[in-house]
């Protein structure tokens, strides 16, 4: 279940989104009011392009040519940057803000890590308190078996066939972080994902999705598993 907290915190999490646009997109436990929120906070120097063309360029890694991002398609405010802490969590703990399409990675010092992300269909969705208890590089992908059972075709990528391999095409991406729950796995990951278009958008089967180039630096950034993970919704 998630954790009641200040309203002046709930309302920066509920920022920048209509009161139509949460209730249509959250599978949430309790229902919640949303008092006049602020936009959220963009860092307050832009970014060059020589730096974004820096954060999103194309990557090598581990033998993989990861593709640049077309980051001038994208809204600023789900560039990767670093802003004040909205979220009162404990340093080093993930928070995800489904509602706003955020992940932040919360700091020393009243700061975080914001990223920009994709998050699951009406439906689909977790949310909670829980632990990123492993991470893995460039991973392959089992389709759980609801997946599966409403798509026959990935029956070829089960695990009993062995999944689908790692690479670019593969849906995990280039990094995936994984969240469980009372100490079981809950089937959700934070990934990477091939689909710069994802991003912002309610449109994957639960995980949380991130660019390529920001997973990799999440992935780098989360050193101390268990990581405490929060998902509001």
């Amino acid at each position: 279940m998630l954790v009641d907290k200040t309203m002046s915190r709930r309302t920066f999490l509920l920022g920048a989104v209509s009161t139509t646009a949460v209730l249509a997109g959250c599978v949430s436990q309790r229902d919640i009011t949303p008092v006049a929120p602020p936009s959220p906070r963009v860092q307050d120097t832009p970014y060059t392009v020589a730096e974004l063309d820096a954060m999103y360029g194309p990557v090598e890694d581990n033998g993989y040519l990861i593709p640049a991002v077309p980051y001038q398609q994208i809204d600023p405010m789900y560039y990767r940057q670093r802003v004040k802490d909205p979220t009162g969590e404990a340093p080093g703990t993930v928070v995800v803000d489904t509602p706003n399409r955020f992940l932040y990675l919360v700091e020393e010092n009243g700061t975080a890590m914001r990223y920009g992300v994709g998050i699951g269909r009406a439906g689909f969705s977790w949310g909670g308190n829980g632990v990123i208890k492993w991470k893995q590089e460039w991973p392959k992908w089992f389709p759980p078996a609801e997946m599966i059972e409403r798509d026959p075709k990935l029956k070829e990528y089960s695990e009993a066939n062995g999944g689908m391999p790692a690479g670019l095409m593969n849906p995990l991406g280039a990094r995936a972080l994984y969240i469980f729950e009372n100490g079981k796995d809950t089937l959700y990951r934070v990934h990477g994902n091939p689909d710069w278009t994802s991003i912002g958008k309610a449109v994957s089967s639960g995980c949380i999705r991130m660019l390529n180039q920001d997973v990799i630096d999440l992935y780098n950034r989360v050193d101390n598993l268990p990581t405490p993970i929060v998902v509001y919704q």
